[in-house]
C-alpha cells in the first residue's frame, strides 16, 4: 500500500489514540504522498501539514487545540490542523453547517484532496472516497461540485501544477 511506510502511515495510529469522534486524516498529506509515490522526484509537493477532520456536536475549540498539542509533542517537526467539522460554520463565516466529518471533507476544494484515511482499533485501514480514487491516482485536479466556479480552487490547482508538472487540471 502506498501510504503504509510513509509519514501518513506513521501518524495514523497515534491520531487513532486521541479517540476523536468520527475522525479522518485527509487533504494534502494524503494527496501529496500519493502523487510523490506515483510521479517521483519531478513532483515537488510535500506534506505541509496533517489535516484531521472529526465531528463532535458537543465539542469546542479547546478539543482541537488539545489534540493538536498532543500530536505535536510526539511529532515536534510536523504541523497538524485539527478541525471539528461540527463547529466549522460557527467560526468560518459563509459556510453551511456540516452534518458529519464526511460532509465536511466532501466540501473540500478538489476531488483528489477529499480523500480520508484512518485506522480502526485493530489497525485496519479505512478509506472515505466520496469522489472515488481515479483523480488521485491519475494526477487529476478537479474541483468538487460546490467549488466548480471557485477562484480559490483554480488558484490552488495552479500552485499544485507548478510544483508537480505531471498533474492535469480538469474543470
Amino acid at each position: 500500500m502506498i501510504l503504509d511506510a510513509t509519514p501518513v502511515g506513521i501518524v495514523l495510529p497515534l491520531i487513532a489514540q486521541l479517540n476523536l469522534p468520527n475522525w479522518w486524516l485527509a487533504g494534502g498529506a494524503v494527496r501529496n504522498t500519493v502523487w510523490r509515490a506515483i510521479f517521483g522526484e519531478q513532483c515537488q509537493l510535500i506534506i505541509k501539514d496533517f489535516d484531521i477532520a472529526f465531528f463532535d456536536e458537543l465539542g469546542n475549540r479547546s478539543q482541537e487545540l488539545t489534540a493538536k498539542a498532543q500530536l505535536m509533542t510526539q511529532f515536534p517537526h510536523e504541523q497538524f490542523d485539527v478541525k471539528n467539522q461540527a463547529s466549522f460554520a460557527r467560526w468560518r463565516s459563509g459556510l453551511r453547517p456540516y452534518t458529519s466529518a464526511e460532509d465536511g471533507i466532501k466540501d473540500w476544494l478538489h476531488t483528489a484532496t477529499a480523500v480520508g484515511v484512518r485506522v480502526d482499533a485493530q489497525g485496519q485501514w479505512q478509506f472515505f472516497t466520496p469522489y472515488g480514487l481515479d483523480d488521485l491516482f491519475n494526477g487529476i485536479i478537479r474541483p468538487t461540485p460546490t467549488h466548480i466556479n471557485n477562484p480559490d480552487a483554480q488558484n490552488k490547482a495552479l500552485g499544485f501544477m507548478s510544483k508537480c508538472p505531471c498533474l492535469q487540471l480538469i474543470t
